[in-house]
């Protein structure tokens, strides 16, 4: 048995095809299919059960998955170990960010960290916030960047920054003539949110338990920018974080924002990284780019 033999196995598990399998290995499918019949008599019990068009692991194939992530996992940091003690900045970084920071922080910081880590290449992700978690933990990315707090067992975090919402409204709403927005005055009103999944969706539906609102049901929008216009649609009103507000569409015709009186109700953005990764020097200067990204922005 080798880690060559497990990642085909941990491949199939993933695609659930021989053939996607095969090329997401940089193998031909009946190397693969051989290799896992080699490792299926080493092991000697049956890993897949292998029909026309159908392919499932077995129980115990299932099993064998789990704990063989963990081995290409510690297979891997065992050669980033290595590699890094040369240049610990060096070489190359996975980095997930959730759909409602991606866009607006990169902006602002991609540069800087290009200019103050000119070694480290950024290999970049957009998830939602539980499969970012999984593949954190997979050892499938380095760094996630997510809003806390969040079940982050077994990993470590530290917070970036904070961002305060926002309130988006159409051009002739009847909130256009307040200047500061108060939680009561969205009493009654239509309230857009982003699809089941998004964090976003459950931090809005928080600072809004106070009053009436009522969700808009018929409409749940897939990303930030499919919300903002649907606002300036006249179908509802939403909440925005600060970064999305100050993004090149934030102002956009038919479009206005109000803040909220302080306190305002805001999120916590942060990083979270495996307790065990190599990666610590690295994930340490990056996150230390955005707090000064972010600190002068303040």
């Amino acid at each position: 048995m080798n880690l060559k033999d497990l990642k085909y196995l941990v491949a199939l598990a993933d695609t659930g095809h021989f053939g996607k399998a095969a090329e997401r290995t940089f193998v031909s499918q009946p190397t693969l299919s051989a290799q896992l019949k080699k490792l299926e008599e080493f092991l000697g019990v049956k890993l897949v059960e292998r029909q026309p068009n159908n392919v499932q692991l077995t129980d115990v194939g299932k099993q064998v998955v789990i704990r063989a992530r963990r081995m290409l996992e510690h297979g891997e940091e065992i050669v980033a170990l290595a590699r890094n003690q040369a240049d610990p900045l060096s070489g190359r970084i996975k980095v997930a960010l959730i759909p409602t920071v991606g866009p607006y922080l990169l902006p602002r910081v991609t540069q800087k960290i290009r200019k103050a880590l000119p070694n480290l290449g950024l290999m970049l992700y957009e998830y939602q916030t539980e499969p970012l978690l999984k593949r954190l933990r997979d050892g499938e990315i380095d760094l996630g960047i997510i809003a806390l707090p969040s079940d982050a067992e077994g990993l470590e975090s530290r917070v970036l920054y904070q961002e305060a919402f926002m309130l988006a409204i159409p051009q002739q709403h009847p909130l256009r003539d307040k200047a500061v927005i108060k939680i009561q005055d969205l009493q009654g009103q239509a309230l857009l949110l982003l699809e089941d999944g998004h964090c976003l969706r459950d931090q809005a539906l928080e600072v809004c338990s106070r009053v009436d609102v009522h969700e808009v049901e018929d409409f749940r929008a897939t990303s930030l920018e499919t919300l903002r216009q649907m606002v300036v649609a006249g179908l509802g009103i939403t909440l925005l974080p600060e970064l999305a507000v100050e993004s090149p569409f934030g102002g956009q015709r038919g479009l206005t924002i109000r803040p909220f009186a302080k306190p305002a109700p805001s999120r916590t953005i942060g990083a979270v990284w495996r307790k065990s990764s190599t990666r610590t020097a690295a994930i340490g200067e990056f996150c230390r780019v955005v707090d000064q990204v972010m600190a002068r922005r303040g």
